[in-house]
């Protein structure tokens, strides 16, 4: 019988000081009973780039296969995904429906990455509306800015 995957909630946000410009993102991986806090910044980034991040590394703090569940306040985020836009994107050589490049190309690709190793699903949150992680991660998040 094969072990089930472990059930794991990511909630995400990420926060930037003028767009572009000092950005933070931030994670918490929640299974179970424990929480994992996840957290970092960059110099010059966008709010969108810092929102894709925050999936990212949410994910990649997953010591093994998991089934989980990401949930964002970024419709930018959630939509590419219950959307499948990165399909679309994949399929036309990464340009978008105005027959643009692809923004923040990079960071999707190591996205893309981590969903084959994971069972994942996404979920909206609605920002600043008092979810208690959704609200932590936006702490957290704005705090990396001023690191």
């Amino acid at each position: 019988m094969e072990d089930e995957l472990t059930a794991v909630s990511i909630y995400t946000d990420g926060a930037c000081s003028g767009n572009p410009g000092p950005g933070g993102w931030a994670a918490i991986l929640v299974w179970g009973e424990r929480e994992l806090e996840l957290s970092g910044g960059e110099s010059h980034t966008t709010n969108q780039r810092m929102e894709i991040q925050a999936v990212v590394e949410g994910l990649r703090g997953l010591k093994r296969p998991c089934k989980v569940t990401v949930y964002s306040d970024s419709a930018y985020v959630v939509n590419c995904f219950t959307q499948k836009w990165y399909v679309k994107w994949q399929r036309t050589g990464w340009v978008n429906s105005s027959n643009q490049p692809v923004k923040n190309r990079d960071l999707w690709e190591l996205l893309i990455e981590q969903l084959d190793l994971h069972d994942v699903q996404f979920g909206k949150v609605k920002g600043h509306s008092g979810h208690h992680y959704n609200e932590r991660c936006d702490a957290l998040a704005r705090a990396a800015v001023k690191r």
